[in-house]
């Protein structure tokens, strides 16, 4: 069998790599999310002073809900990418860069450290643009589906940089983990 595959067959290739990663990867962003009372729901939060920029709390689960969407499209394509010089790297550095944004909601709004959050989002922020790259020389498209989440990354890390300037007490209020709303 040397014939090379139709349209119709890279296209059922993607959707099925896609049907597996775009639930998977909204999933673990809303599991991440549930693990702490976040937004106006968080008694800590509420009470911080917040800077003017700040959307409605019901802005950030919808935006990440999509922006969750479109990273598990961007993988699906390089995961579809059999063969591509660079692919396991590509998906090495995405994989690392998501593993680095899933902590990121208990971290701030469950230990309420504010610094260490800010220094999280710089760590997502240099692994996301490392993935975008990487993509970049598999699958353009892929690359250009990872820059709403950068742009949504640095958003967050200014909101993140404003709320601990605006509040300088308030990092690291949580003395000790059996204090933390952090629900296991």
């Amino acid at each position: 069998m040397s014939e090379i595959a139709s349209r119709g067959q890279l296209r059922a290739s993607f959707l099925r790599w896609a049907i597996v990663t775009v639930p998977l990867i909204v999933f673990l962003g809303f599991l991440s999310g549930r693990l702490v009372p976040s937004g106006d729901d968080n008694a800590w939060y509420a009470a911080l002073v917040k800077p003017a920029l700040t959307p409605p709390g019901i802005v950030f689960p919808i935006a990440w809900t999509i922006l969750y969407v479109l990273l598990g499209l961007a993988l699906a394509m390089i995961a579809d990418a059999r063969g591509a010089r660079g692919r396991g790297l590509a998906i090495a550095l995405f994989a690392a860069q998501l593993a680095a944004n899933l902590p990121w909601s208990p971290l701030f709004f469950g230990a309420h450290m504010i610094a260490a959050a800010f220094g999280l989002i710089v760590a997502m922020l240099l692994l996301s643009v490392a993935t975008t790259f990487a993509f970049a020389r598999i699958r353009k498209a892929a690359a250009w589906l990872m820059v709403p989440y950068m742009v949504w990354i640095c958003f967050a890390g200014a909101l993140t940089w404003s709320i601990g300037q605006l509040n300088p007490g308030a990092d690291g209020v949580v003395s000790d983990a059996s204090s933390t709303q952090i629900a296991l």
